[in-house]
């Protein structure tokens, strides 16, 4: 089984507005709501896949119980905790001239609440996979990640940490199954920009030599690169097509990568699998369902 945590989840509200401008009445041409957070985008493309899982993570107030009932009509079995304080946040995306972003703050997470969700992962088993994505709500502490993984060092599980900054760098001495930042996040974590694949590959060794298991790190247009476990390095562009929508995309990433190891046990065809369904999520209006990922691959054929 799979379970992804979502520490900070959000209603996502998507609006698109033609000619916006600044300081007067704008009207939108399209509207989409969605539940959204990272380890919820990889719930969501994992069950688009067919792949059950279970999503876990923190949600409050109004838009927690309509997160959580997005999620159940899609099919996608939630064991949230909810928080007495505050509410689940709202991100507003903009698409206008440029893609413009407003995130929530989301609510206060108490150590009770970090105790219950402990309590939910002590559940699980050996063999299972467990997805840490996205970032934590101010009150929780900057450990998070680490402490997570510290706590389940005792398990046989795979787990996968797509975060930034030192939530990611401080989980690799426990050995995550993969990890998975993007070009501009490893180049910030190295202090340089990253435009180059053999660059990117360097860095990604300099983190698998640290700890993580398998690194695959994407590029947006430029495709994305694997440096696997058993020291192989796979590079691959991106797929043909019209990018519609980057939301998501890294996180289908993700979910593609684990859903290709399940099915094949093979880093390569895992990487075949992530690249292309992240791919197919930036060209579609939502995530990537398995039509649109085949119909990618085949591509590749």
């Amino acid at each position: 089984m799979i379970y992804t945590v979502t520490f900070n989840p959000s209603l996502d509200y998507i609006v698109t507005v033609e000619n916006f401008a600044p300081g007067v009445v704008n009207r939108t041409s399209r509207e989409i709501i969605f539940p959204g957070g990272k380890g919820i985008n990889v719930s969501m493309v994992l069950k688009n896949l067919g792949c059950e899982n279970t999503a876990l993570g923190f949600v409050a107030g109004f838009t927690g119980q309509e997160i959580t009932r997005l999620l159940k009509e899609k099919g996608i079995s939630a064991d949230f905790i909810h928080v007495p304080s505050g509410f689940s946040r709202i991100n507003v995306k903009l698409r206008a001239q440029k893609e413009t972003e407003i995130n929530g703050r989301g609510p206060q997470i108490g150590e009770e609440d970090i105790a219950r969700l402990y309590a939910k992962l002590d559940q699980l088993s050996d063999g299972d996979m467990l997805v840490l994505a996205g970032s934590i709500a101010d009150t929780m502490p900057g450990s998070m990640y680490m402490d997570i993984m510290a706590h389940l060092q005792g398990k046989n599980l795979n787990i996968a940490v797509d975060a930034t900054r030192d939530l990611l760098m401080n989980v690799l001495p426990y050995r995550p199954f993969l990890i998975k930042p993007n070009n501009h996040e490893l180049g910030e974590i190295f202090r340089t920009v990253l435009t180059d694949k053999n660059d990117v590959v360097r860095c990604a060794k300099e983190l698998q030599a640290k700890g993580a298991r398998n690194v695959l790190v994407s590029m947006a247009g430029d495709g994305a690169v694997l440096v696997a476990e058993d020291g192989s390095e796979y590079r691959m562009e991106a797929p043909k097509g019209k990018v519609v929508n980057s939301v998501g995309a890294g996180d289908s990433m993700v979910a593609g990568f684990l859903y290709g190891y399940m099915a094949t046990g093979s880093c390569e065809e895992a990487f075949r699998w992530g690249v292309c369904t992240g791919s197919a999520s930036a060209f579609s209006e939502e995530l990537a369902t398995k039509t649109e990922v085949e119909a990618l691959l085949n591509q590749l054929l």
